[in-house]
């Protein structure tokens, strides 16, 4: 009898566990997508502040923030193959930040490195010394936002300049119509600062300083991304998918045995 009730209370413990663990199973079946894609985007915000303290960004002032958005949008288009693929170089403008201050990033992703922080113009038709309108419109003399693919070289004008592709549908897809290129100008320059407290302003063209030009073309030509970031509610682009680019670089299995180490 007492062997017989034995049997009993193992088969009823084994139902149980059996029971547990299916029940387990389930619930982590049900909970895993929700998981990958928290890691997937915990594992992408770890990736860009490892970027961004690496290059050590935060001396030089540019804000993790819009550094992010650049990173995303570089993502995005890499997945969209409008990037070459040995492309590592990001630029980014924020005019959130006064024209007296060097508002201008050149940063090397694979390399984790700041090869250049300088100044850089903003349209006269945007503001004075902080950019505060925007425009795609030709003949505004306002800057654009938004994300630039760089391309050619060519001699215009104001020297050696770089043509500039806007991306943004509506925000900045007529830079090539409006001339809007990177190129060397002298009222950007220290000297200016110095004089009247702030860099001279362009037609919409994020001019540089004629010191440092060759250098900005010869590090970010031949279809490298150039970010224009700004104050605009109005702004939005498909490039800024966060989803998108953290589960590109962290695809769910990935994310998921990272998240588990």
């Amino acid at each position: 009898m007492r062997k017989h009730f034995w049997w009993i209370t193992c088969a009823c413990m084994l139902l149980s566990i059996t029971m547990i663990n299916w029940r387990t199973a389930n619930a982590n079946r049900s909970t895993a997508p929700l998981e990958a894609a928290s890691s997937a985007k915990d594992l992408f915000e770890k990736y860009v502040d490892d970027l961004y303290q690496a290059a050590q960004l935060q001396q030089s002032g540019l804000d993790e923030v819009v550094f992010k958005k650049a990173v995303t949008g570089f993502i995005n288009l890499k997945m969209a193959n409008k990037l070459p693929q040995n492309s590592s170089v990001i630029t980014v403008v924020d005019l959130n930040k006064p024209s007296r201050e060097k508002r201008m990033w050149i940063v090397d992703l694979v390399a984790k490195h700041l090869l250049l922080n300088t100044w850089v113009a903003h349209g006269s038709g945007s503001g004075d010394d902080v950019a505060n309108s925007f425009s795609n419109i030709n003949d505004s003399h306002q800057s654009s936002l938004g994300f630039y693919l760089t391309d050619d070289v060519y001699m215009g004008k104001h020297g050696r300049s770089l043509h500039l592709d806007g991306l943004d549908e509506g925000f900045n897809d007529d830079a090539r119509a409006r001339e809007i290129v990177v190129h060397g100008a002298p009222y950007v320059s220290e000297r200016t600062i110095n004089e009247k407290g702030k860099i001279g302003r362009s037609w919409g063209c994020p001019a540089v300083s004629p010191k440092v030009s060759n250098e900005v073309i010869d590090d970010i030509k031949g279809r490298t991304v150039f970010f224009i970031n700004g104050n605009d509610n109005n702004y939005n682009s498909k490039y800024l998918n966060e989803d998108l680019s953290a589960a590109y670089i962290f695809p769910a299995d990935t994310a998921n045995r990272l998240a588990n180490l």
